[in-house]
């Protein structure tokens, strides 16, 4: 894994906003109807192509795929796993979660405003496999065309975690739910080791890890802990035979233009974090339920080596952030991991679903640039030049 040594890198979490006439084909398959499978597959390399110059052209040193060719960060692994089948729709979390109790007036009247189409639930009726080896070799490999003649530092490939692939996907097979996890960990072994194996780092994103407390009122702090430690077992499960090095994590708290004061905070469960088997994380640092985070961080036992990928723009708000700021933001991280530990991130994708449009796409390359000029200045500051 590239780090900091002679600037602060820049990268994000993933997801980015789609050109309109793919996210059309995207939002249509999702839907289930006829699409014409050649011309998408034609468009998806042309737009990773594009995605690819659009963000080494920004600034951005370790880059991904935008994840153009996924309806959504969660969502995709249903193509690529047996066993799963079609279960009724899945409701709006959201509108039972301690926010929505807090503020429901708040949440009625976002979802009057903007209904969020169904999602289809699915459920896990028979044994769990990896069959996505076409799948994931042809992304792989839409991927590697797109960067022939293009100077990034680093490439990463984001991938779906077992926390949130239970949570999307309802167990009615398995005899208990940690069986259920362990078949997950097994299956997406398969993905994750496919990914090193083809020259990349792979990018774990699990939003559900510190957002499932926010989600659920029912649970307390204690709860929330006990429950994390068994998923994150899983991961590591899923992660192994992977070098620690070559493993981003990415959590975060999902998205939401809300008030969002139950937020987990990270004081509650970063010692359970620091177990994963990853040599980089990605977090939540820039948006003001968690900028103030950097000081958990600073006190932390981190593993030996970690580097830290904190968001210092952030998805929660269309404000573009100063690149003074950015840069503040960087600072403070690179005062206690040392420069050549911290990459400059994003608080979490920018489209996380083909559809999301809470920031619009002008906004988000305004963002992102205002990274890019933020991490000049920090770089200035921490190597003198």
């Amino acid at each position: 894994m590239r780090r900091s040594t002679d600037r602060i890198l820049t990268t994000h979490a993933g997801s980015l906003p789609r050109p309109a006439d793919l996210l059309q084909m995207v939002r249509a398959k999702a839907r289930g109807e006829p699409v014409d499978e050649p011309k998408l597959a034609s468009r998806i390399k042309e737009a990773v192509t594009e995605i690819v110059h659009q963000q080494v052209d920004a600034g951005l040193d370790v880059i991904d795929d935008g994840e153009f060719g996924k309806p959504s960060f969660v969502t995709y692994i249903r193509e690529r796993l047996g066993g799963l089948e079609p279960h009724g729709h899945r409701p709006n979390a959201w509108l039972s979660s301690r926010e929505a109790i807090s503020f429901p007036d708040y949440y009625k009247q976002q979802e009057s405003a903007s209904p969020r189409a169904k999602q289809v639930q699915m459920a896990c009726t028979s044994p769990l496999t990896y069959k996505g080896q076409a799948a994931l070799k042809a992304e792989l490999e839409t991927l590697k065309s797109a960067l022939k003649g293009v100077n990034a530092a680093e490439v990463f490939v984001p991938c779906i975690s077992p926390a949130n692939i239970e949570d999307w996907n309802e167990n009615r097979y398995y005899a208990s739910n940690d069986e259920y996890l362990l078949a997950i960990a097994d299956a997406m072994n398969v993905e994750y080791k496919t990914i090193v194996d083809a020259g990349f780092l792979v990018q774990v994103d699990d939003p559900r890890l510190v957002s499932y407390y926010l989600m659920d009122p029912k649970m307390s702090v204690d709860d929330i802990r006990k429950w994390a430690s068994k998923r994150v077992e899983a991961l590591n499960h899923a992660l192994r035979g992977i070098p620690t090095e070559k493993i981003r994590y990415h959590t975060c708290y999902s998205i939401n233009m809300g008030p969002r004061i139950h937020d987990l905070e990270v004081k509650h469960i970063i010692d359970i974090l620091m177990q994963i088997r990853a040599g980089a994380f990605s977090f939540e640092a820039s948006n003001p339920r968690h900028e103030h985070e950097w000081a958990v961080w600073k006190e932390a036992k981190l593993p030996k080596d970690t580097v830290l990928i904190p968001g210092v723009i952030t998805n929660s708000s269309v404000l573009v952030e100063h690149p003074e700021l950015v840069a503040q933001r960087i600072l403070r991280f690179a005062e206690f991991m040392g420069r050549e530990n911290v990459i400059a991130g994003t608080d979490c994708g920018f489209a996380s679903f083909a559809g999301s449009d809470e920031v619009h796409a002008s906004i988000v390359w305004a963002k992102m640039d205002a990274m890019v000029q933020g991490a000049e200045i920090a770089s200035k500051k921490l190597w003198g030049r």
